[in-house]
């Protein structure tokens, strides 16, 4: 695969930025980076308390839920020196009052209108006063050792740009399961930096999800925060953009639970997606000559990746023509025989797919019946 930014074929994705208009007037500009983005990053005021080690960060829509479980976890956890930031992201449930119900003076909750979970966690980002930001779903939980975990990888790998723990797939009350890790991972009781994350992130399970990673602010305002422009992918976005940059540490100690059975999840919603978000974020740092000789060719494989990922969303959601021009500048080595299995599904009526895929589901409980993809990924993760 040549490594010259003549193969970023792949679309233009805009960031928008974000402002906050909550609890405390900012009291900085907002700072540009290179996407445009703005933050008004809202600073600790005059005979404030110490600031936290962490600020953990949880969206909330219609999650009640689940919600209790969550934080539960977080104020369970061997740290104590952290604040939690609960953004209501314009609930029609019991979930803010089942916050406001715990009475711990280190959880805040912030209300907003709906506009979606990437700008949920801006608004949160924007109110964190720790150093580093944890994230955490509302429908997923924390080990006690979590936080911990990540404090010790921050000050062993101070040059990373964001710290992983490993986590474990809840898919029912009775069953819980492993994911499968890239070989290149080594195994317990492992920790350090990930070899590369792009291949790490195709050839098994992501080492990163959102409800397992803290990311340091100073980087966070650096990259230009989640893409709000997008409802899937933003996530994979992210951490994508950061790897351009920094090396990622992860651990196999201290994990989270990602519960897959809890409702309201976007990952299940069957909806045309024109474009993941990451690739037009690796084809603007393609373009712009970001992304380092080094990384050219695992960068280019994990946007076909993301491209096939999308491809499948798009037959699922009865899109064969999108899922063709998803597929039509995707150029890959690892994912060829993922690719070409894809493109011929999308020449076929989108009836006879579906069918084929919910049989295949039925007898694999396979989510993307297409060999070489990771079923599960995005908030999920994709």
């Amino acid at each position: 695969m040549p490594a010259s930014t003549g193969d970023a074929e792949f679309g233009d994705g805009g960031r928008t930025g974000i402002s906050e208009d909550g609890d405390r007037q900012a009291s900085a500009s907002p700072k540009k980076n290179r996407t445009g983005s703005g933050y008004a990053r809202e600073y600790p005021v005059e005979g404030e308390t110490a600031l936290p080690a962490v600020s953990v960060v949880i969206p909330l829509y219609n999650k009640g839920p689940y919600i209790a479980r969550a934080l539960t976890s977080v104020l369970a956890q061997t740290v104590r020196d952290f604040e939690v930031i609960v953004v209501d992201d314009g609930s029609t449930d019991d979930g803010a009052e089942v916050v406001g119900g715990f009475g711990d003076p280190r959880v805040r909750l912030i209300r907003q209108e709906n506009h979606g979970v990437s700008a949920a966690r801006n608004r949160g980002i924007v109110a964190a006063r720790g150093e580093m930001v944890a994230f955490l779903d509302a429908d997923d939980e924390w080990t006690p050792r979590h936080l911990e975990a990540l404090l010790r990888l921050r000050e062993k790998y101070p040059q990373a740009g964001a710290y992983g723990t490993a986590y474990l797939l809840q898919e029912n009350a009775s069953t819980i399961r492993t994911p499968s890790y890239s070989a290149a991972i080594p195994p317990e009781p492992w920790e350090g930096l990930l070899s590369s994350y792009y291949s790490d992130a195709i050839l098994g399970s992501p080492p990163i999800l959102t409800s397992v990673v803290a990311v340091p602010r100073c980087i966070l305002d650096e990259v230009g925060g989640f893409n709000t422009g997008a409802w899937y992918g933003e996530d994979v976005d992210l951490w994508g953009r950061i790897a351009l940059r920094y090396p990622i540490a992860f651990t196999r100690d201290g994990m989270g639970i990602y519960h897959t059975e809890a409702s309201n999840r976007a990952c299940t919603r069957k909806e045309p997606i024109r474009e993941h978000a990451f690739v037009a974020s690796a084809r603007n740092a393609l373009q712009a000559g970001e992304v380092p000789p080094e990384l050219t060719e695992s960068v280019l494989e994990f946007v076909a990746s993301r491209q096939i990922q999308i491809a499948c969303r798009n037959l699922e959601a009865g899109r064969p023509d999108l899922a063709r021009s998803n597929l039509k500048g995707c150029r890959t080595r690892r994912l060829w025989r993922s690719k070409w299995w894809t493109l011929l599904l999308a020449h076929i009526p989108s009836g006879v797919y579906l069918a084929l895929r919910n049989r295949r589901s039925r007898i694999r409980g396979a989510s993307t019946g297409v060999p070489g993809v990771e079923p599960r990924d995005e908030r999920d993760p994709g």
